[in-house]
């Protein structure tokens, strides 16, 4: 099997009409003789943040001299990003190889995976035979469900922030979703919980029920010292002076996340010591995330795609721009709060190029462009994402304005 061919095999798979459950994923990697029992995983879940943590935290885990294992999702660029170690893709070849391994085993199935339970299981595979000492598995979406939720015993927990996104699979409420979120908790094992109030108590409740350790992050000790767009300083829980490479105003909160998970794990039996915890913090590398794409004209992407995501973004706007408006290139899904959007983007930008993103669930550019131009920021729809990159670029250049794209990671790979 070629690489080409295990993609198009991995991307075959129909999962629309498969009843949701763990009995798939179960069967299936009970068949590859369970890889995942012999990992050591730390396992996060959360709306936003979560990618950003596993980021972090894999950084650190490898300053600190671990093999470390990072299972994300959605990829960017390449496929191969899903599955990292030491901050090295997978490669062609042996993501072919274990396609082809894991494939009869697949097609043999009554009840066959989906596309998503295939990738876990072959992540699974790939970080055992990598001897990973640690990996950072992040879960697709939810939790309770999930493929990655088939693991046992983690090391930790994690569930970064709860917010209303994919509500037709999770629940139309923040404590409905808190719930599905729960789901990954484990008997005895630590929980970190970073969000708000609003869901604590549903995390709480379940961290009592499976005698779990719970402990929401404390923010109080968080000062932050300088915004740049080279970096951010900033003091946490006894230690001053931590450089963070990841732009963002969200990012020292989801540094603080970061920091608390580090003294569970710690309790746990891994020797991070505070120059691993530095050097990984300053030299973490997370694309998408308010990255710095292009100096003249300055463009900066971020992934935020709802409401929640889009205010945190709007912030960071306003603390590296101040009043200085920005144009922003963007596109949303109709299933998303594109109205509450619409109206904190306005009062950042000072014009508004609008896509159409790939997507069967996409807004229409035009009816997303009216919505904008009726809150009073100019607006116009391009047929594909190139010609509103390219038409926002001149135009930033022009003027000497930042641009600012913001959306789904996936018209990252488009730009």
């Amino acid at each position: 099997m070629t690489y080409q061919e295990a993609l198009t095999y991995i991307h075959s798979v129909n999962w629309t009409f498969c009843k949701p459950g763990l009995d798939r994923i179960r069967a299936l990697c009970e068949a590859l003789g369970n890889p995942q029992n012999d990992l050591r995983l730390i396992h996060v879940a959360g709306t936003n943040g979560k990618g950003s943590f596993c980021a972090m935290t894999a950084a650190i885990l490898k300053a600190a001299g671990y093999r470390t294992g990072l299972f994300t999702s959605p990829y960017i660029r390449t496929f191969n990003e899903r599955m990292m170690v030491n901050g090295e893709m997978i490669s062609e070849e042996e993501l072919a190889e274990l396609t082809a391994f894991v494939r009869p085993i697949a097609d043999g199935m009554t009840d066959k995976p989906t596309e998503f339970e295939l990738i876990t299981a072959i992540a699974f595979l790939y970080f055992k035979r990598q001897n990973c000492d640690v990996v950072v598995l992040e879960t697709g979406m939810g939790g309770r469900l999930d493929a990655t939720n088939l693991i046992e015993t983690p090391l930790l927990t994690v569930i970064t922030g709860i917010g209303l996104d994919h509500t037709a699979f999770l629940g139309d409420t923040i404590q409905a979703i808190a719930a599905e979120k729960a789901g990954i908790l484990k008997t005895g094992v630590p929980v970190v919980y970073g969000g708000d109030k609003t869901a604590a108590p549903v995390i709480e409740a379940a961290a009592a029920e499976k005698n779990a350790p719970y402990e929401r992050v404390d923010y109080t000790p968080l000062t932050v010292k300088q915004y740049t767009l080279d970096g951010t300083r900033f003091d946490y829980a006894g230690y001053a002076d931590l450089t963070l490479s990841l732009l963002g105003t969200y990012q020292p909160r989801n540094a603080a996340v970061v920091l608390t998970a580090v003294e569970r794990l710690r309790e746990r039996g891994l020797a991070i010591p505070e120059a691993a915890l530095r050097q990984g913090l300053s030299s973490v590398v997370w694309p998408g995330r308010f990255e710095i794409l292009s100096r003249q004209p300055l463009t900066i992407f971020d992934g935020a795609h709802n409401a929640q995501g889009i205010a945190a973004a709007v912030d960071s706007i306003r603390r590296y721009f101040g009043h200085q408006p920005v144009y922003v290139l963007t596109g949303v899904l109709e299933d998303k709060d594109y109205r509450a959007i619409a109206a904190d983007l306005a009062t950042v930008a000072g014009r508004a190029f609008v896509l159409t993103p790939d997507n069967p669930r996409a807004l229409a550019g035009e009816t997303y462009a009216a919505l904008l131009t009726g809150l009073g920021v100019p607006a116009v729809a391009y047929p594909t994402v190139g010609s509103a990159y390219e038409a926002a670029q001149e135009a930033a250049l022009r003027d000497n304005v930042p641009l600012i794209c913001l959306g789904s990671l996936y018209t990252y790979a488009s730009l």
